[in-house]
């Protein structure tokens, strides 16, 4: 690794990035299995596809839009090298990656209580490649990418639970108005739902997304390190792990 990389890196960052090599590749790869999954809805429609809209009330179809923006920002970035859009794939991050998580621990937690929760009963059984493309991949590629190619963090607890909260309350909006279009709810759990419980739904799902972003921040410095400040000069500079500058 060249110097001057070394010194563009945040101290705590594992590999390169941006870069033309292993972060270009995960950023490609991430984007092809998005890819894959825009096409499987195209490919294979549904009533969802001529509802008002679109397979965007699914909040995991809006995690999987905000994941492909990351993905599709950071490949910019390695392409062009350029330190701006690596910046704003990082902002991306911090709402796109917690999403995620909490995407996956819902679908899958849900799924595991009754799939009649989460899955109507017109919709076809998904092939466990499928659902993986959907409720697993996004996450463990933003979160691949931010524990090898990114900073740590900068968000406080309380404006990550103002993200979070503003993300579902602005869901919550959001299905209620395709609700008075299609009169039909895109998870079968939210007709099983009165409105107080929905919103109660949306507050817990809320600080799941929080708790999210504060598990995110942990790994990584469990798996990173953590800054140290240097007394001497009253600035943080350094990393309180073992290894050499690159980690190992």
């Amino acid at each position: 690794m060249a110097a001057h990389d070394l010194l563009a890196m945040h101290p705590l960052q594992r590999l390169p990035s941006p870069s033309r090599s292993a972060s270009a590749l995960l950023h490609l790869l991430g984007l092809a299995s998005f890819a894959y999954s825009f096409a499987f809805l195209i490919q294979n429609p549904n009533p969802i596809n001529d509802s008002y809209g679109w397979h965007m009330q699914y909040l995991t179809i809006i995690g999987l839009s905000l994941a492909t923006a990351t993905f599709a920002v950071g490949l910019l970035a390695d392409l062009t090298l350029s330190r701006l859009l690596f910046r704003l794939k990082n902002v991306l991050s911090i709402a796109s990656a917690p999403m995620e998580c909490l995407i996956t621990i819902l679908y899958w937690g849900l799924r595991a209580i009754d799939p009649s929760l989460v899955l109507p009963d017109w919709a076809a059984p998904l092939a466990l490649t499928d659902d993986f493309s959907f409720h697993l991949v996004p996450a463990l590629a933003l979160v691949i990418d931010l524990l090898f190619f990114s900073p740590p963090y900068v968000i406080a607890a309380l404006p990550a639970l103002g993200l979070s909260g503003a993300i579902a309350f602005g869901y919550w909006l959001w299905i209620e108005r395709c609700y008075q279009f299609n009169e039909f709810y895109p998870y079968p759990l939210f007709a099983i739902l009165t409105t107080p419980q929905r919103i109660g739904l949306f507050a817990f799902s809320a600080l799941l997304m929080t708790l999210s972003t504060g598990m995110l921040t942990w790994l990584y410095s469990a798996f990173n390190g953590v800054e140290v400040e240097d007394l001497g000069h009253g600035r943080v500079n350094d990393k309180a792990r073992s290894g050499n500058v690159k980690g190992e």
